[in-house]
């Protein structure tokens, strides 16, 4: 017998509400920052890679320790505000990606109980179909569609749920 109901943890209407509500207001209080860029634009100003990242960090080291070997050519004020909204960030997206994955993996148990139910439900009508009970038949013929005609396995032709 496979395994059933992996993830039996399911969320009631306060905590669906609740994410909905902080999820909103997060969006509400980020809006005015975002910057919509083409996919050009993405390209050509792309993420400064782990190096360059390290040469803005050794800049700013620099500038904090030895502000005299500054540029002056430099607006130093808008320097660091970059630097101090990039770090911000960078850590916002490190708590949303954490989110992520654990909403992904989630839904994966909840995707993978829902599948093992309706394949123990389609063999259920099989065999309620087998019996010539009223209404299974129809019922197994449209369900059909979704399983692979070549063999005996009830296996669907292609297993892309997507998570």
């Amino acid at each position: 017998m496979p395994f059933e109901n992996l993830n039996n943890v399911h969320y009631t209407a306060a905590e669906k509400t609740l994410t909905t509500t902080a999820l909103t207001a997060l969006e509400a209080a980020l809006a005015t920052k975002f910057r919509n860029l083409s996919p050009e634009e993405r390209k050509k100003y792309g993420s400064i890679n782990e190096q360059n990242k390290l040469i803005v960090n050794k800049i700013l080291d620099y500038r904090n320790n030895q502000s005299g070997l500054s540029s002056a050519d430099v607006d130093w004020d808008e320097f660091q505000s970059d630097y101090d909204s990039r770090v911000f960030i960078q850590a916002i997206i490190s708590r949303l990606q954490s989110l992520i994955d654990g909403l992904d993996n989630n839904k994966i148990l909840h995707d993978y109980d829902n599948y093992q139910a309706a394949l123990t439900d389609y063999g259920y009508s099989q065999y309620k179909a087998g019996t010539k009970t009223a209404g299974y038949e129809t019922k197994v013929n449209e369900l059909s569609q979704f399983f692979s005609r070549t063999g005996t396995s009830t296996t669907p032709a292609s297993d892309t749920a997507t998570p």
